[in-house]
Parts: structure tokens; sequence; C-alpha cells
């Protein structure tokens, strides 16, 4: 049997079993994107206390466990299909943690399309087309993070990681890497209704979370609860 190419994968017409499930949404979801070395992960842990919410990773573990080896040996295509599954289960983590309070994602779909676009000598509009079928079961943010930290600084932090990645190590050799990546992450900040720009420069994480959590304070007081996400 030949399996076609679907002509389209909307939501509503997938089978019930890759269906979202209908939950209902009573908090903010907040997602922060940026290149490694930004403050995500810490942000990411102070902001999901000060909320008192959870928080979590596009690529949550224990699939995480397996990035070093896709990133290694898998071609391009099925690193994308392994990264938006942890973008896509990340999503599911959204919802149950948005029925009952807020929720923080470190990275999230857009991450997914920069990265992948950039290291692969892609543009994001082929990216993202190739992963349209699925976007619609992706929980949608309420407001999308961009952090903003210079190039010089990016480098230093990467540099002193405890936990520095290949991918680390790749865009500390590679200052074109490095540019082109940020490059990626503002031609979709561009595109994107939910984007906050925040700098990180001469900014500590307590600061930087505390401004947020204002801000998102301020929103659920006056944002009406979602039917469903």
């Amino acid at each position: 049997m030949t399996i076609a190419p679907p002509q389209t994968m909307t939501p509503g017409l997938l089978p019930a079993a890759y269906q979202a499930a209908d939950t209902p949404r009573s908090g903010i979801f907040v997602v922060l994107e940026g290149i490694s070395g930004s403050g995500k992960s810490t942000l990411a842990r102070h902001l999901a206390e000060r909320l008192d919410c959870r928080a979590f990773h596009t690529v949550p573990a224990p699939i995480s466990d397996l990035q070093p080896y896709v990133n290694a040996n898998a071609r391009a295509l099925p690193q994308l299909a392994f990264y938006l599954a942890g973008a896509l289960h990340s999503s599911d983590l959204a919802r149950q943690a948005l029925v009952h309070g807020h929720a923080v994602a470190d990275r999230y779909i857009n991450s997914v399309v920069a990265n992948h676009s950039a290291v692969h000598g892609l543009d994001n509009g082929s990216v993202a087309a190739t992963i349209a079928p699925f976007v619609g079961y992706l929980t949608q943010p309420d407001m999308t993070v961009y952090l903003h930290t210079s190039l010089d600084e990016l480098t230093a932090r990467m540099t002193a990681k405890p936990d520095q990645t290949a991918s680390d190590r790749d865009l500390i050799a590679d200052r074109a890497l490095l540019r082109r990546l940020q490059e990626h992450y503002d031609q979709i900040a561009d595109g994107d209704p939910t984007a906050y720009h925040l700098h990180t420069d001469n900014r500590t994480p307590e600061q930087l979370a505390d401004h947020l959590g204002d801000m998102i304070h301020a929103m659920a007081s006056v944002q009406q609860p979602h039917d469903h996400t």
C-alpha cells in the first residue's frame, strides 16, 4: 500500500485520538524564547516561583536525554520531527497546567523553527510550512517573551556554562551561525502578535521575573477565562 501525503491535515479532520484535549483554561500561558545563554531556564524557574505555577522545557525530560544523539546522528527531517514531538508534548503539559493556573514554557514551537532553519540553512517559512499540519494542536500562548542579549554576552555565558552542549560549542565557535540564529528569531518575532521583547543585559533574573510577573498578574486580572485551549 502506498501512503500519499495528505493535502490538508487540519485538527478538525484528524481522528479523535489525534485531537488536542478540550480542557478549560483559567491561567496565562507564557513562553520564553531566545538563544542559549539568554537566561530562559533561570528566568522560567524564577517566574514559576513567583506565579506558583508549572514551568517546563519544550523538549522535557526524559525526552531531552535523546537530544545529543538526535543532533549528532539524525538527518534534518527526523531532527525536525523529534523537536516537533517535544513541542506537541509540551503543549499537553501546558493544557494540564492551565486548567488551574498559569504555565511557563522554556522555549516552544518558535524555537524549533528558528534553530532548525538556522542550523540547516533553511528559511523560517519552509520549516513552518513543513510543520503546519500539526500547529493546530498546539496550545496558543498569551505572551511570547523574546529575550534579547548581546552576542558577546551570549558567547560569554555559553562559554561559562557548566552543562555546555555541542550546540553551545557550535555557536561559540561560529559567530556567523550565532548571528544567523538571532536573525531567525527576529524574523519570527516580527510576525508574532503575542511577542514581547525583553532585553536582559545588566538585569538580574530576579528583576526580569518581577517585571514579567507584574505584567502577567495584570493580564490575568482583565482576561476572561478561555472555554478551551
